[in-house]
């Protein structure tokens, strides 16, 4: 079976997530992804490091489908080997500030000198427009500012999130417009700027909450995590000390939680509760009568009752457990890859869309640093002695390539 994107060629100078895990979700359809990284590596491969080598989980995750090529951009041998390798892709994905961007020759001025039809997927912390363009910034800089954050607190402190759910959700997007991109070129024979940022994803996620205060203008005050439009919908204690997350949505769903309380005629018949905006604006009132139930039941037997009730809640789970839940494991939610000096695979999630005729395909672990290199070169035309001696004057840095432990199979 053909990958869909067979013969598509990307260049990855993403660093961190949004721009890997867009490159890398080309990759998994087939796309021949090259991460072009420094001669020491970029410093998002030692983020919380696993391996003996010093990568870290979200590296071994996000560059799965990758080959390494480790160069130094600001040589004018570097120069050269970047005017090469640009002649030769159809995408190019960078999550740089822009006048980094343009400081390495990877704005979308620069790169169509080289290559016309070029498509530049770039992520920015705040977009090309407004006044904070040129800032840095990362995942909890759209949390923040999307209003996110605030009301996911207390009246005493904001919260931050624990993952970065803007960083692969704006991956998500970037990734969806590269696609539509590519549709565009074959028709066209056109090449484009597909530009994301962190801002504008996370903007999207706050949309409704947003439209509301701008339409409204409730002033919502933070909760701690309850439910400001559904009823109840909040974290509750279980007597066995562990927690579960409950949420009653829709007047049918209500009914069955008060019949599940034993008390359906008192709050359906109660009209501060007849829809989900009253139930949200009285909501600590149905969140205490919910963990009076709750004090009594043990886990197992909450989330049963529940399930049987058909009403929607789940544990919550520390990390271990969600590696040993029944349903994770049964279903493959992740995929077993290898990296090299590590003795227990890496539980790479698998792909969040599976096609039934045009299945994703994890066929390699993440790169170690200039693993391909050499590769690379060979088929921009360089012969291995001017390879070597690219090395030698680090303009380059080769490893040593062992496909046996970076090679992968299972497809989806």
């Amino acid at each position: 079976m053909t990958a869909v994107l067979s013969g598509v060629r990307v260049l990855d100078f993403g660093r961190f997530i949004a721009g890997p895990y867009c490159a890398a979700l080309l990759g998994d359809m087939g796309a021949d992804v090259i991460r072009v990284e420094r001669l020491e590596g970029g410093e998002d491969r030692y983020v919380s490091p696993v391996a003996p080598t010093g990568e870290g989980g979200t590296f071994l995750q996000l560059n799965r489908n990758k080959r390494s090529l480790a160069l130094n951009l600001t040589s004018e041998a570097g120069a050269d080997i970047l005017r090469r390798l640009v002649s030769t892709a159809d995408v190019v994905v960078a999550n740089l500030p822009p006048k980094t961007m343009r400081r390495l020759g990877l704005d979308y001025e620069s790169l169509c000198r080289m290559k016309p039809d070029v498509i530049l997927a770039w992520v920015s912390a705040y977009g090309s427009a407004g006044p904070y363009s040129d800032q840095v910034g990362f995942d909890g800089v759209g949390a923040m500012m999307s209003g996110a954050g605030y009301m996911a607190g207390t009246p005493e402190r904001p919260s931050v999130w624990s993952v970065p759910y803007v960083d692969f959700s704006t991956a998500l997007g970037t990734a969806y417009g590269v696609v539509c991109a590519l549709m565009h070129k074959a028709a066209t024979g056109e090449g484009q700027c597909v530009e994301s940022s962190l801002l504008t994803t996370a903007l999207t996620v706050s949309n409704s909450m947003l439209i509301e205060q701008a339409v409204a203008a409730p002033d919502r005050q933070p909760t701690g995590g309850r439910a400001h439009q559904i009823g109840p919908g909040d974290l509750f204690r279980c007597r066995d000390g562990n927690w579960i997350l409950v949420q009653v949505i829709g007047n049918a769903q209500f009914r069955r939680w008060a019949t599940l309380m034993g008390e359906e005629e008192r709050w359906t018949g109660d009209p501060k509760f007849a829809d989900d905006g009253g139930r949200g604006r009285h909501g600590q009132e149905l969140s205490d009568r919910m963990q009076l139930w709750c004090d009594g039941q043990t886990r197992p037997t909450a989330l049963a009752a529940l399930s049987e009730a058909r009403i929607a809640a789940s544990p919550v789970y520390k990390p271990q457990d969600t590696l040993e839940d029944p349903h994770v494991m049964g279903a493959g939610l992740f995929v077993p890859m290898s990296f090299e000096g590590l003795s227990v695979p890496v539980p790479v999630a698998g792909p969040i869309s599976r096609l039934s005729a045009s299945a994703a395909s994890y066929r390699t672990s993440a790169p170690r640093l200039g693993g391909q290199t050499a590769e690379v070169l060979s088929e921009l035309g360089y012969d291995a002695s001017q390879i070597a001696g690219l090395h030698r004057s680090r303009e380059v840095f080769c490893a040593e390539s062992d496909d046996e432990t970076n090679y992968h199979t299972s497809r989806y």
